[in-house]
């Protein structure tokens, strides 16, 4: 059967972000972490229909919205992309508030500020509009906490390497400069890409990672390549891998949560400080330890972060997307690698 998506298109410092205003289906569950494990159950083709090729890309990243489950907050959101289905986004929360501000799709209770329910748990929003255009969006995160670290696995090419395991709304595998690895600036995106995809799997092989208040976050899901600022007044730089060929233009909302976890732990970062993330393509978020958790989720040793991470996104483009198996032999997409 036909299926019409109505979508509107922007990017967050680079990163696309398609935000499904009409047609996204009617999901069961008491919050958004039944709601997501719906979704991936029944209609997962729609992810790959809207975000694989041929209408989408390698990069592809959206959201769906949907009312809120606790009368206080303001609404809810589904996160959808080349990867999976997200438990938390943190260029797609900046991209997807940015859209449904401007574009009217949601009236806030306290003008400015956003109450939003996410598959990872409750996000606080604040946003900067001036007349109709949202100039900035900050989002208080998910707790973030190092989950691992010193972890020992063996990348293609590069040989033996030492990670962390960071939690921000998904779990990154942080490989930082080694002896091993000189930093991002001294390779082409390709050899992450293809470093990465192969590294993930190895990671997964050898260690288990799962959130301990939601057992169905689980995996390390992204690697986060470091290396050298571009601009000097940034705190550091990042290269995301998400899926199983993209690199963040972003400089990643999670990933930033994640890293800002893991320097917290190691005494690196302290609350006050801004942590300027740079992008593989030099666009930045500005993070900040929000609230510190001694002892997260009742676990000894497990100190975590609430981190604020503020950035801005641009609104590009409208598009009324169908699906029809009928018709089309691509319509639920294709990935080539």
């Amino acid at each position: 059967m036909k299926k019409t998506f109505f979508c509107i298109d922007a990017h967050t410092c680079g990163n696309p972000v398609r935000l499904v205003a009409g047609g996204g289906p009617v999901l069961e569950g008491k919050n958004m972490s039944e709601k997501r494990q719906h979704f991936l159950k029944d209609y997962d083709w729609i992810r790959k229909g809207l975000m694989f090729e041929p209408r989408g890309h390698d990069m592809m990243s959206g959201s769906i919205l949907y009312p809120a489950h606790d009368p206080e907050n303001d609404m809810a959101v589904l996160f959808i992309e080349t990867s999976g289905c997200l438990p938390m986004c943190g260029h797609g929360t900046i991209g997807t508030i940015t859209i449904a501000v401007e574009e009217g799709l949601i009236t806030p209770k306290v003008p400015g500020t956003i109450r939003l329910e996410t598959p990872a748990g409750l996000v606080m929003i604040s946003y900067k509009q001036e007349g109709k255009k949202v100039k900035s969006v900050k989002l208080t995160n998910v707790p973030a906490y190092l989950a691992a670290e010193g972890l020992k696995v063996t990348a293609p090419e590069l040989g033996d390497l030492t990670v962390d395991v960071a939690y921000g709304g998904n779990f990154y595998a942080i490989v930082d400069v080694q002896p091993n690895f000189k930093g991002l600036e001294h390779y082409g995106a390709d050899q992450l890409i293809a470093w990465a995809r192969e590294l993930r799997k190895r990671i997964n092989a050898q260690y288990q990672f799962v959130h301990p208040e939601n057992p169905t976050i689980n995996g390390c899901s992204h690697i986060l390549w470091t290396g050298s600022v571009i601009d000097k007044n940034a705190t550091a730089r990042n290269a995301v891998f998400y899926g199983d060929k993209a690199i963040d233009r972003s400089p990643c909302g999670t990933g930033t949560s994640a890293r800002m976890a893991q320097w917290y732990a190691k005494g690196k970062l302290k609350k006050g400080d801004a942590f300027v993330h740079e992008s593989i393509i030099g666009s930045q978020f500005v993070g900040r330890i929000e609230e510190e958790i001694p002892n997260a989720f009742g676990i000894a040793g497990k100190p975590a972060i609430r981190p604020g991470i503020e950035g801005w996104a641009k609104v590009y483009g409208y598009n009324t997307i169908t699906i029809d198996p009928e018709d089309d032999p691509y319509a639920y997409g294709f990935q080539v690698i």
